[in-house]
């Protein structure tokens, strides 16, 4: 198996890591939220945690099947409006996270 033919594979284990992360930051905001009795907070959480599940449940295998088909066609693999999106995502995750430790 050649580099090019794991390419798709890394790319949706790279998403499904950072799905998981998110929703691992989420769990802890929950956590804190509960644990200092913040509604706002909670809410937060459950913002983070949606934004974890649509990495997971759409956007990686979205990405997972652009890839494939781009690598098949011999096209590039880079997408800039993906990169936006999930640059995005972490900003926001990071954000409720700095949030979260600081009240």
């Amino acid at each position: 198996m050649t580099a090019v033919e794991t390419q798709p594979e890394r790319t949706a284990l790279a998403w499904q890591r950072t799905g998981l992360g998110v929703l691992a930051v989420a769990g802890l905001l929950g956590h804190r939220a509960l644990h200092i009795g913040s509604p706002t907070l909670l809410v937060a959480a459950g913002a983070v945690a949606l934004l974890g599940l649509a990495v997971l449940g759409a956007l990686a295998p979205l990405r997972y099947r652009q890839v494939r088909g781009r690598v098949e066609r011999g096209r590039a693999v880079c997408d800039p409006w993906v990169a936006r999106a999930v640059t995005a995502t972490v900003l926001l995750t990071a954000v409720a996270a700095a949030v979260a430790v600081l009240s």
